[in-house]
């Protein structure tokens, strides 16, 4: 492994979900294979390394609630060499409430299909109107190495190769609700290790939880 980036391509099934995630409260379900994914990421990283011209070891904050959009924002930042904080960043994503202060603001409606936002986001990016039109294939100049840093985030810094070296390979389907952003991107680190695959849910209840567990022969994981 050179960096956590590397882990995506080998996932050994590329049309098998990767990422799936479901909000109880509107409905919405999204399945990510790691070819979708891997899409996504390559448009986000090209969309921060061509527009915004993020070097190796900026600092991006993911100011995002559980979300399918978090994982693919966490592989791009990885592979521009950027590390993800939650403090002094140069780069801030935002959801829709619009809370960043950093000097390049940046924000996801986080309405269905990745839809924009219906009304301009006064002094903030709207990240709809700009990743979607990015090439399919990115190829960072610099790419990130294993002692590049990885996270920045509630004290915890870690760089590539300590965050995988400390996460247990997952080969299984797991799901988890609400997770904090350190906690996800462990998960999704272990599945990316070990082919596995993750199921993020948001706004359900018990009821729903154990129904959506059935639904994707998930194995519920509580993250502490």
């Amino acid at each position: 492994m050179t960096s956590l980036t590397d882990l995506l391509p080998r996932h050994a099934d590329p049309a098998a979900p990767l990422v799936t995630y479901y909000d109880d409260r509107t409905g919405e379900r999204v399945e990510l294979s790691a070819v979708t994914l891997a899409n996504w990421v390559a448009k986000t990283s090209g969309f921060l390394a061509d527009e915004l011209e993020v070097e190796p070891g900026a600092r991006l904050r993911i100011g995002l609630p559980t979300h399918w959009l978090r994982p693919v924002w966490l592989l791009s930042a990885w592979s521009v060499g950027a590390v993800v904080v939650d403090h002094d960043a140069l780069i801030g994503l935002s959801g829709p409430e619009l809370r960043a202060d950093e000097p390049v603001r940046l924000a996801a409606s986080l309405r269905p299909l990745g839809a924009r936002f219906a009304e301009p986001p006064q002094g903030f990016v709207d990240i709809a109107l700009e990743v979607p039109g990015q090439p399919d294939v990115f190829v960072a100049l610099d790419p990130p190495v294993e002692e590049s840093p990885a996270l920045d985030v509630s004290g915890l810094v870690l760089t590539h190769r300590e965050l995988a070296a400390t996460t247990e390979p997952e080969a299984g389907r797991v799901l988890v609700v609400e997770p904090s952003l350190v906690e996800e991107a462990r998960l999704l680190v272990a599945a990316l290790k070990g082919s596995g695959s993750l199921v993020l849910v948001s706004g359900a209840d018990d009821d729903a939880v154990e129904r959506i567990a059935h639904q994707e022969r998930a194995t519920r994981t509580d993250v502490a």
